[in-house]
């Protein structure tokens, strides 16, 4: 199923980067780029380095300039992750374009990649709640309230793969159908950001 070969990828990635624990690690993405779990592997990076960006802006004792610098990187970083949302969308509307869509076929209110995004972003949650129900300087009553949040999100995990199996399922028969709309990111943008392009008078 293609939620559990996700979630294996994505885990794997998570591992890696807490191989180095920095921001700065470049990727080494174990997969070939014709295959799926290279756009998988990817991904969760992405999303591993952003986790970790926004716990580090966080620190109330950070220098104002190195925010500001760090705040442009976790815009550029939101970017990439929206451009590799797209790309995994893309391998789908590819791998089920000879589908013959059923007449009373209905749209999901997510595309399968954002699905998936969702998937990765929860893979970072379960292994960091995982990291505190276990931290062994922790308090007990810490411990014990990280693993009743730790058993939700892993029931989180089963019904959200569930989802995106059937999900993919209903396309593949054609029950559902794919419409993907690319993501209109504005603030990035000289045109539609008004205080940027107020700037360019």
């Amino acid at each position: 199923m293609f939620s559990k070969l996700a979630y294996s990828v994505f885990e794997q990635s998570i591992q890696d980067y807490h191989q180095f624990d920095n921001v700065d690690q470049p990727i080494n993405n174990p997969y070939p780029k014709e295959q799926f779990e290279h756009l998988l592997y990817f991904k969760n990076w992405i999303d591993t380095v952003q986790w970790h960006f926004e716990d580090i802006i966080r620190d109330p004792n950070i220098d104002p300039v190195e925010a500001l610098k760090l705040k442009r990187r976790i815009d550029a970083s939101n970017q990439e992750r929206t451009d590799m949302v797209e790309y995994i969308d893309s391998y789908f509307l590819q791998k089920f374009a000879s589908v013959n869509v059923k007449e009373n076929a209905k749209i999901n209110s997510e595309s399968p990649a954002w699905a998936f995004d969702r998937l990765s972003i929860l893979a970072l949650k379960i292994y960091h709640m995982q990291e505190e129900a276990n931290r062994a300087e922790a308090s007990q009553e810490h411990r014990n309230k990280c693993q009743e949040k730790l058993n939700v999100l892993l029931e989180q995990r089963s019904d959200l793969s569930t989802a995106i199996d059937d999900l993919l399922t209903d396309i593949e028969n054609g029950d559902k159908y794919m419409k993907v709309y690319k993501q209109m990111k504005m603030y990035n943008d000289d045109e539609l950001n008004p205080v940027l392009y107020q700037n360019k008078k």
